[in-house]
């Protein structure tokens, strides 16, 4: 009897640059009009970020993500970020895992616990070999462009976008930043319950 097909987890090098964007809806038509392809459909999903007591990975610059979606559950690794040309680079090792509640009760039974939890409304597109993610987060829309950097460039130049404006941080790093010019925000960057 041969052993079940298990998933080869995915270990590559994350390429990409998020840019604030005020219009959605608009980058949305921009990216169907250059001959965009959807490739995910507008979906919640939920991040949360694990650490250890000492937030180690964090002082390393380095994130552990259990992301969850209606219809999958992520465990993701991001190594140190870097910068050339604008573009972020880092490493980053992906899997689908069955249960999400296992998965995190596997975590913390390694000493990491749930640290901070972000939540976001994405599709995602395929243009020019990039993934283009448009992201309707708690603190503003943004578009997210991966691939390599040259297709990055012309891809946010076939949106209007505006390279120079493109934000360096993760939405971890981002909202902490916004939370320190206004400390009534939430700990967790989450949408206001629904009413």
């Amino acid at each position: 009897m041969s052993p079940p097909e298990t998933e080869v987890p995915s270990r590559r090098e994350e390429v990409e640059v998020k840019l604030p964007c005020a219009d959605l809806v608009g980058a949305r038509g921009k990216v169907s009009a250059v001959g965009g392809r959807l490739i995910a459909a507008l979906h919640f999903e939920s991040n949360d970020l694990f650490d250890d007591a000492r937030g180690s990975l964090a002082a390393a610059g380095c994130a552990l993500r259990l992301r969850r979606t209606d219809t999958a559950a992520l465990l993701t690794f991001k190594g140190p970020a870097r910068f050339e040309n604008g573009v972020k680079i880092r490493q980053e090792n992906e899997t689908r895992v069955s249960d999400a509640g296992q998965t995190e009760a596997i975590l913390a039974g390694l000493g990491y616990a749930r640290r901070f939890r972000y939540e976001k409304r994405r599709e995602e597109w395929e243009l020019e070999g990039c993934v283009v993610a448009l992201d309707e987060t708690p603190i503003g829309s943004f578009v997210e462009v991966e691939g390599t950097p040259p297709a990055i460039r012309r891809v946010v130049s076939q949106l209007g976008l505006d390279f120079a404006s493109a934000v360096p941080y993760t939405y971890a790093k981002f909202y902490a930043e916004r939370r320190k010019a206004d400390p009534a925000l939430p700990e967790d960057m989450v949408f206001p319950p629904a009413s």
